[in-house]
């Protein structure tokens, strides 16, 4: 993408200013120039040559989230996170963003992120520095991004669970499903995706976990490394994309943002897998549960993954699901749209913004006191689980599949 496709999508704008109060930066700085508005004015400016491309336009193109709540707020619709990986693409290929912290994020991302053996690897020794004690150290010695990247680790001891290729429906079958496992998931939250695939066998789907498929790359992207999140996508969309499932089946609402929009990344092969992505939460209500689970009696909090409720669009499924489960009384909080600060890598890029917009997000939660939190996506269970460290809340914090199978069971 180049500047001149940014520039297309700036010219949808109309000023109007809803996006501002949707937006976390906006909202923390009181900044025109970190809100969607402003940060699309720096995108036209640096198209039309009044603006350098570089310095200012750099600086607020990796403050902004992406969480693309201003797509939500906007009725033009502005294509906003479109644009905005856009100019992250045109500022990394011009050397932009070329700092210690910004190699070392596109080296992990390419390197270790993208590559299974590799990542799994740093798991298994993470995950034993973890058992030690040595990661509690560095999260209370190490400055910055290290220091806050050993505080979000979760327990990363037995949450690597090996997975068949296919598991057969439970009772009547209702039909085949693919079921895309990405790769922080699978080595950080196994317990999620063992929830989810037990999920989908009980309601009468066969699923289908192909070897094949690797990383989504949804990270490199929204890091402005778009062309090696196309060389991700290619693989999964000839592993996905030609075979007779009825749905492909994601629990990370980061992956499904990333996997809908491979149509635009890869016209024609992406658009036959895009149209097949379903989120697990949405896909379970779509077809609709089997029988009602019971047994999970808590005050449930659900808060909304950016990437689900404004990536895709799924906002009532989950709640409809969670709302069906004897003992379960859902409460609601002030804030359950507005990010967590998570943002992919952001909590380790800007640690500072990010703790900042958490801080809004855990005064709401505090304020509803649930007994567990519920949420869909690997980096909002991280960073939600860290707020609730923080502030020594009684709350746990889940997926919400892994409540909707404990009630099956």
């Amino acid at each position: 993408m180049n500047l001149d496709e940014v520039y297309a999508g700036t010219l949808d704008c109309v000023h109007c200013g809803l996006c501002l109060t949707s937006c976390p930066t906006y909202q923390v700085t009181g900044r025109e120039t970190s809100s969607p508005r402003g940060r699309v004015y720096l995108m036209r400016g640096a198209a039309e040559g009044n603006v350098e491309v570089g310095g200012f336009l750099a600086e607020e193109a990796h403050l902004c989230l992406g969480c693309r709540a201003c797509e939500t707020a906007c009725p033009a619709g502005v294509p906003y996170g479109v644009m905005l990986e856009g100019t992250r693409q045109v500022l990394q290929e011009e050397g932009h963003r070329n700092s210690f912290a910004a190699r070392l994020e596109r080296w992990l991302l390419r390197h270790v992120i993208a590559h299974r053996g590799r990542l799994r690897a740093a798991v298994a020794v993470a995950a034993l520095a973890q058992r030690f004690g040595f990661i509690r150290a560095a999260a209370l010695l190490l400055p910055g991004a290290l220091g806050n990247a050993a505080k979000l680790l979760p327990e990363l001891q037995g949450q690597r669970i090996p997975l068949p290729e296919r598991v057969a429906a439970r009772g009547e079958r209702r039909g085949v499903v693919a079921f895309f496992t990405g790769c922080l998931m699978s080595e950080m939250f196994g317990s999620v995706q063992r929830a989810t695939v037990d999920l989908l066998s009980a309601n009468g789907f066969d699923v289908v976990i192909p070897r094949q498929q690797g990383c989504c790359g949804a990270l490199h992207a929204h890091a402005g490394d778009l062309e090696f999140a196309k060389t991700l996508a290619r693989n999964n969309a000839q592993v996905l994309g030609d075979e007779a499932f009825d749905a492909i089946i994601l629990d990370s609402a980061g992956c499904g943002a990333a996997m809908r929009e491979a149509g635009r990344w890869l016209p024609g092969s992406g658009d036959r897998m895009a149209a097949r992505v379903r989120d697990i939460c949405e896909f379970l209500d779509e077809v609709g549960l089997r029988a009602p689970p019971a047994g999970y009696t808590a005050r449930v909090c659900y808060d909304d993954p950016c990437h689900l409720v404004h990536g895709q669009g799924v906002e009532n499924a989950p709640r409809r699901l969670l709302e069906q489960i004897q003992g379960v009384h859902l409460v609601p909080h002030a804030n359950p749209t507005r990010c967590c600060g998570a943002a992919g890598t952001y909590n380790l890029t800007q640690p500072d913004m990010a703790r900042r917009v958490l801080e809004e997000k855990m005064d709401a939660l505090e304020a509803a006191d649930p007994e567990v939190i519920a949420t869909g996506n690997p980096g909002c269970l991280m960073q939600i689980r860290s707020g609730v460290r923080e502030r020594g809340l009684r709350a746990r914090v889940v997926h919400p599949v892994e409540i909707l199978a404990a009630a099956y069971r």
